[in-house]
């Protein structure tokens, strides 16, 4: 029972490491990206650079559509996504997981609502330019979240398998980034 339980603390102290040191550094340049998105429903295509003229974004990595943690953090973006905009942000979703599912998630009321668009990342390559893929199953993005500037550099970046407070993390990283523009 001890080695087990040595081994399982082993396991979860690599991986919490592994989940922290996941993510670019603040200063670094945002990886440029466009992907297939959609926005209560509809396709467009997500462009982080068209974006970014507009003022900062939040990019935030989330592993699969319609799984219990990414439904409540969609939720949670959803509902303080009039505060990001009253900041001048944008909010963008981005997956590699459940990607054909996008499209109903975007309007879900119980999900985006509508609110903010949610990107494809088939294979999750932008999540790998962003370190933001699960260790788990490198195929599917991990749950990191980013402000970037729009000078296209990471001005906050977060990585935490609970999706509870990534809106409060990025949100206030708005707001102190748009203190330093003032």
């Amino acid at each position: 029972m001890k080695i087990l339980l040595k081994s399982a603390g082993l396991a979860v102290a690599l991986t919490l490491a592994a989940t922290a040191s996941a993510a670019l550094k603040t200063g670094a340049p945002a990886p440029a990206f466009s992907a297939p998105a959609y926005l209560a429903g509809k396709p467009f295509t997500f462009t982080l650079a068209d974006a970014l003229k507009k003022g900062p974004v939040v990019v935030y990595f989330f592993p699969a559509a319609n799984t219990a943690g990414c439904n409540l953090e969609a939720h949670l973006f959803s509902e303080a996504v009039d505060q990001f905009k009253a900041h001048g942000a944008t909010v963008i979703g981005v997956t590699a997981g459940n990607t054909d599912q996008l499209a109903d998630f975007s309007k879900n009321t119980e999900t985006c609502g509508g609110k903010f668009p949610v990107a494809a990342d088939e294979g999750a390559k932008i999540a790998a330019t962003y370190d933001a893929t699960l260790a788990e199953k490198p195929g599917w993005s991990d749950r990191t979240s980013y402000v970037i500037t729009p000078q296209g550099t990471v001005a906050h970046a977060y990585s935490d398998r609970s999706p509870k407070q990534h809106v409060q993390e990025t949100l206030d990283a708005v707001k102190a980034l748009e203190h330093t523009r003032h």
